[in-house]
């Protein structure tokens, strides 16, 4: 099962600025995704919180640049690529994760990964956070990012 020895993280993410950015393709999941971020942040005392809707998961990369040079701390990426019949998938996904994590690399700025790769959309629902999902990916991104956030000033 997926998420198994998933770290257990608390941090406090007082006086943070994070922006999320989301793709609007799968609605549902999106939702899910885009309310576990939220309620993730709030948990982490996070108050300062921008909310940018890209229309879709390739389009994710960009818009964390652009939010990292207007001065986020964190970044929340979140969308969802499920797969088709024919090679689109692969293009897609390794774009976004390429392109998200060249983002935290070059700018600093933490990216969390909250982006599904899913052969179905069954497996992008039980990942979503929605009551009856086994997992919370974006929670999990958002956590992530106000963490790694935490540990690097700690440097």
């Amino acid at each position: 099962m997926s998420g198994a020895g998933a770290p257990t993280l608390s941090v406090d993410g007082t006086g943070l600025k994070v922006v999320v950015v989301a793709a609007s393709w799968h609605t549902v999941v999106m939702d899910g995704l885009l309310a576990g971020a939220r309620r993730a942040l709030e948990a982490a005392h996070v108050e300062d919180v921008t909310v940018v809707r890209v229309p879709g998961t390739f389009e994710l990369p960009v818009a964390a640049r652009a939010a990292a040079a207007a001065g986020a701390d964190a970044v929340v990426a979140l969308g969802v690529v499920i797969r088709g019949g024919t090679p689109h998938f692969e293009y897609v996904c390794s774009a976004a994760t390429s392109g998200l994590t060249d983002v935290a690399v070059r700018t600093g700025v933490p990216v969390g990964f909250g982006v599904l790769t899913c052969d179905d959309e069954a497996q992008a629902l039980d990942r979503a956070g929605l009551d009856g999902s086994h997992e919370d990916k974006g929670a999990e991104a958002a956590e992530a990012a106000v963490a790694t956030v935490v540990a690097l000033r700690g440097l």
